[in-house]
């Protein structure tokens, strides 16, 4: 259903996308509910939808990575 990727890094911003595409039989309700548990607990971000002739919703989702920098 959904497969993550990164891009790269793009002026010390990384991130990475997560594509998720929901069939026409999902209503819009469901759709978002379901976005927005993926928001409040994975971190996600609401990058682009695509609506495509016959109804699929092809969701791309997005959340930064954040790095760790050791100290000395």
């Amino acid at each position: 259903m959904s497969r993550a990727l990164r891009r790269p890094p793009a002026r010390g911003v990384e991130w990475e996308f997560d594509k998720v595409t929901f069939s026409r039989e999902f209503s819009r309700n469901v759709v978002t509910r379901m976005l927005v548990e993926r928001a409040e607990h994975g971190g996600w971000e609401l990058d682009r939808v695509r609506i495509t002739a016959d109804g699929t919703r092809r969701v791309v989702l997005r959340r930064k990575i954040i790095r760790a920098v050791r100290t000395a």
